[in-house]
């Protein structure tokens, strides 16, 4: 018969373990650098978005989308933090973690879309180069990169000891960097009358959105898929755990994100001397989280290998 244990560790850390994307749970005192960050950002996308307009720059409008990209991401980090401060519920047994992955996919798709129309207007556009107004072009993009480049300034104090905080903080920078380029396009339009240098601009900067989306994108659907977590070596977690004292084999072992943060792990193992005790799940739930970034271990001791597990079979889930 098998003795079923199970040990959770609720001590969920939730500051060094980010994903690629970089849009996770932020330490509370930068709650309030992330609402002037989203603030900020999101008065500038409408007023470039409008100039823009006006304007007729493509290279505008593109930057405009790829600052949306930027709301977006610190709105979902925002978001992520304050849902998971929500308790589990009858329902929702591991609370609103997960919403933070539908999120990010749905940022993902958001702006492959908005990009995908941006791109065929400045295809169309090279055919048929349009004025712009340089001036208006370069004035906007002017303050994209104080506007960038002062949001970057919020979170530079945590960009040293907090990887997502260092994911928002060079996010902005790469943006000021995107706006200076416009910059520079202008001032060559302004000055040669290459207007064929706008829609040249816009494609380079969404091909920037496309590169940095992709990856979210991509690792959204791994995350949706329940799959393990990129930096997270499955076969070492194995070795790990058939390594613990008394374990002579383990089976059902399943490594999954329960957030873009947080990782969850279940697994059987087999201990035919006995269960090993209270103190071997806890320290063997502690070196789990601070070797491999698992939050939320929950280990079943068995202690008969003669009695057959349905679960043991490798193709079994």
């Amino acid at each position: 018969m098998h003795d079923h244990r199970h040990d959770h560790d609720h001590d969920h850390d939730h500051s060094g373990h980010g994903h690629g994307q970089g849009h996770s749970h932020a330490p509370a005192n930068f709650g309030r650098a992330f609402l002037i960050g989203i603030a900020l950002n999101t008065g500038f996308v409408a007023i470039e978005a409008l100039f823009g307009y006006f304007a007729n720059s493509m290279a505008l409008l593109a930057d405009a989308g790829h600052n949306l990209s930027d709301v977006l991401g610190l709105a979902v980090a925002w978001l992520a933090h304050n849902l998971s401060q929500k308790p589990p519920s009858a329902r929702f047994t591991y609370g609103l973690r997960g919403s933070s992955i539908l999120a990010a996919l749905f940022n993902a798709v958001l702006l492959l879309l908005t990009v995908g129309g941006l791109t065929w207007e400045a295809i169309q556009r090279l055919s048929n180069p349009e004025p712009v107004a340089s001036g208006t072009m370069m004035a906007v993009a002017a303050i994209g990169i104080l506007v960038n480049a002062g949001t970057a300034v919020l979170f530079a104090s945590g960009s040293k000891t907090d990887l997502n905080i260092l994911g928002a903080y060079l996010h902005m920078a790469a943006d000021a960097g995107v706006s200076l380029g416009v910059v520079i396009a202008a001032l060559v339009i302004r000055f040669t009358g290459w207007v064929w240098l706008d829609p040249v601009a816009s494609l380079v900067i969404n091909a920037v959105i496309v590169w940095g989306t992709w990856g979210l994108l991509r690792d959204g659907t791994r995350m949706s898929l329940a799959a393990v977590p990129q930096q997270i070596d499955p076969a070492a977690v194995r070795a790990y755990l058939a390594a613990r004292p008394g374990v002579t084999s383990l089976h059902d072992l399943h490594i999954w994100p329960m957030s873009t943060t947080e990782v969850a792990l279940t697994c059987h193992l087999v201990t035919p001397a006995g269960h090993p005790g209270d103190a071997f799940l806890h320290e063997t739930a502690e070196e789990l989280k601070q070797r491999f970034g698992v939050h939320h271990p929950t280990l079943q001791i068995e202690t008969d290998p003669a009695v057959a597990c349905a679960l043991a079979p490798e193709t079994v889930v």
